[in-house]
């Protein structure tokens, strides 16, 4: 009888292996992504918004043979565009391709956003086919206070006041003109700008304020109206797992959650501690501590949806519903991204990482001051058709604000910045003729970018910015005739007198 058990055990054993593995090493994809981007390092809730804010994913060439070197070099911009009395100066780097570049041919500007710079997004692609054929020069710019463009020697709030996108759209206006008159053969180059993501925002905004020194542009996933309590944005994510997984994966994260959520109510803290390997300086009776985990376990799923190519979603559902325990799924799905140790998620240590007035923490606290100004864009709870729960209220970053930055950064005083922007910008009417705008449909981002209606070209089942690649045979019949469609528009662009 001992044997016939054993054997049982054993069957049970190999059937559990074979139910869980490919689940399991399918989640090593998602998770290589996600590490790419944050290296495992610091407090888990800054890795996942590190992850939502990175550069857009360069498609890499097949079989291009390069002949010249990617050169960076800098240019020399003003502290402050708009006060003549501040003579201050500081270098801004950017990237060059000149391989197809030939005397009166026009100007490529790929745009940085928050992010550093790296030649990949000028050696191939779209744009870089586009160059090819009209003999163009490339080149990528550096955002001020990104990467390695660093216009003060810290980034105390004295110090980031200079951080604007007036700022950054004065500094490519300069850029151009500095072009121009510099380089061999520029003196009357006609302008194509390109742009992912916040950078695609800037490509639209800068037609709108310099009209004259813009030809055409193209705005892949262009957030246009600033809102503080972005609560559409989960919702958008939701739908992904809806489309591209299925309603019973829906469902399950949806129940996973909430579950999560009673157990700390009903103060079984200690168990979802226990499951999700929580250090232990988080407080289950701290409202910022509760949010900010759900945020952070909401962000794992936002990343995964916002840069998903290939089966990404499928696979993470495949995850999900590979568990008999909804609350376990989400836990263990966690796990999966996080390195030896425990896992944090204080309040607490978010805070202390965007208190750090150093550049060591790259875009993180440059770009969370954007928002505070500039944006909102909180990716809030605040929605009841969206799956991750309500327990991570847009209050969660109006706080870490104010926390941050000083007692300036009211509720109210962010919805009057924000509301300036869409004063400035004119939301979505920004009067931005020639801006070629694409869209995915299932990109969270999407939710404040043009639609269809504005004139947007919307690609179905994809994401944020995944349009920068060359035209391919794997493109859909939707994105390859995008792509067509920008390449005429910019060959009459460049042929307009």
């Amino acid at each position: 009888g001992d044997m016939r058990s054993l054997q049982l055990v054993l069957l049970l054993v190999v059937g559990l292996a074979v139910s869980t593995t490919p689940a399991k090493l399918n989640v090593d994809k998602l998770r290589a992504k996600f590490l790419e981007v944050t290296e495992n390092k610091g407090n888990f809730f800054v890795q996942t918004l590190k992850y939502l804010h990175r550069e857009p994913p360069v498609q890499e060439a097949v079989n291009r043979a390069t002949t010249r070197e990617i050169v960076t070099k800098t240019i020399e911009q003003k502290l402050d565009h708009f006060d003549v009395t501040n003579e201050e100066t500081w270098q801004m780097r950017y990237m060059v391709n000149d391989e197809y570049f030939k005397e009166g041919g026009p100007i490529f500007i790929y745009v940085g956003g928050e992010w550093t710079i790296s030649a990949g997004s000028i050696r191939s692609g779209h744009l870089v086919d586009m160059a090819e054929e009209h003999n163009g020069i490339l080149f990528y710019t550096e955002h001020r206070y990104y990467g390695q463009s660093r216009p003060t020697s810290d980034i105390t709030v004295e110090n980031l006041k200079y951080l604007h996108v007036k700022q950054a759209l004065a500094d490519l206006a300069h850029f151009i003109e500095y072009q121009r008159q510099n380089y061999p053969g520029l003196a009357n180059a006609k302008v194509i700008m390109a742009g992912g993501s916040y950078a695609a925002t800037m490509v639209v905004w800068f037609k709108h304020l310099y009209p004259e020194l813009l030809t055409g542009g193209w705005a892949s996933s262009a957030p246009l109206l600033a809102k503080v309590d972005f609560r559409e944005y989960k919702e958008v994510v939701g739908q992904a797992l809806l489309e591209l997984g299925s309603e019973l994966c829906y469902s399950s994260v949806q129940n996973g959650i909430e579950t999560l959520q009673e157990m700390i109510q009903d103060h079984r803290a200690p168990e979802v501690k226990a499951m999700m390997k929580i250090c232990n300086n988080f407080d289950e009776h701290s409202d910022l501590d509760v949010w900010t985990l759900f945020s952070s376990i909401s962000n794992l799923f936002s990343g995964i949806v916002q840069y998903q190519s290939g089966d990404d979603v499928p696979l993470l559902c495949d995850y999900i519903l590979s568990h008999d325990d909804n609350a376990t799924a989400i836990a263990n799905f966690l796990l999966n991204y996080v390195g030896s140790g425990c896992v944090d998620l204080s309040y607490k240590d978010t805070l202390t990482y965007y208190m750090d007035s150093t550049y060591a923490a790259g875009a993180s606290r440059p770009w969370y001051y954007q928002t505070c100004n500039e944006y909102g864009w909180y990716q809030s709870s605040g929605s009841s058709q969206q799956p991750f729960g309500n327990k991570f209220p847009v209050t969660l970053d109006i706080v870490l604000c104010q926390d941050v930055f000083g007692d300036a950064y009211t509720n109210s005083t962010i919805h009057a910045k924000v509301a300036q922007t869409n004063e400035d910008f004119g939301a979505y009417s920004p009067n931005a003729p020639n801006v070629y705008q694409t869209h995915g449909g299932l990109d969270p981002w999407s939710a404040v970018g043009h639609k269809a209606e504005h004139g947007a070209t919307i690609l179905p089942l994809t994401s944020h910015c995944a349009d920068f690649g060359s035209i391919s045979s794997a493109d859909s019949p939707e994105m390859r005739n995008s792509k067509e469609e920008l390449a005429k528009l910019v060959r009459q662009w460049l042929a307009d007198e």
